[in-house]
């Protein structure tokens, strides 16, 4: 599970950006609905809301030793992690591998989800906020539950 949902996440998001690419001019913005939502086509040669500009080696080492972490353990604690969890590293680590990918082949990252209120944004970083929010849920609200319930 873990491999299948991380691979979907790279590969949703290097297509969704490979049709940006192809289909719109640098810095274009094209309103979806009213002023709430617009693709917008950016580069971008930094992390999140553009912070570390132009330091790609830590932003290329960052996100292997990410994963790498991320993989070794799932595949350490597989058996006893629960669904949401690996979910929730699977979005983690397939999300900071589709960046890796443009980061590796362009210098930059394609963005182009532009909501108005965040920075541009694009695929594998929803998958990194929504696993990481999962990520969250689950240490949080799951493991508290499940040792409330040992105590009992």
């Amino acid at each position: 599970m873990y491999w299948g949902i991380a691979a979907a996440v790279i590969i949703v998001d290097q297509i969704s950006k490979s049709w940006i690419r192809g289909t719109m001019a640098l810095g274009e913005s094209v309103s979806l609905a009213g002023n709430y939502l617009h693709l917008t086509y950016v580069h971008n040669y930094g992390a999140a809301f553009s912070i570390l500009q132009n330091r790609q080696t830590l932003l290329v080492a960052l996100p292997l030793l990410i994963t790498a972490a991320i993989t070794g353990y799932v595949v350490k604690r597989g058996s006893t992690l629960s669904t949401a969890e690996v979910v929730a590293l699977s979005l983690i680590a397939g999300g900071g591998l589709g960046n890796l990918v443009d980061r590796i082949r362009f210098g930059y990252v394609v963005d182009f989800i532009n909501i108005r209120i965040l920075p541009v944004f694009n695929v594998a970083d929803m998958a990194v906020c929504a696993g990481s929010a999962l990520l969250v849920y689950c240490v949080a609200v799951l493991e508290a539950r499940s040792a409330k319930s040992d105590l009992s």
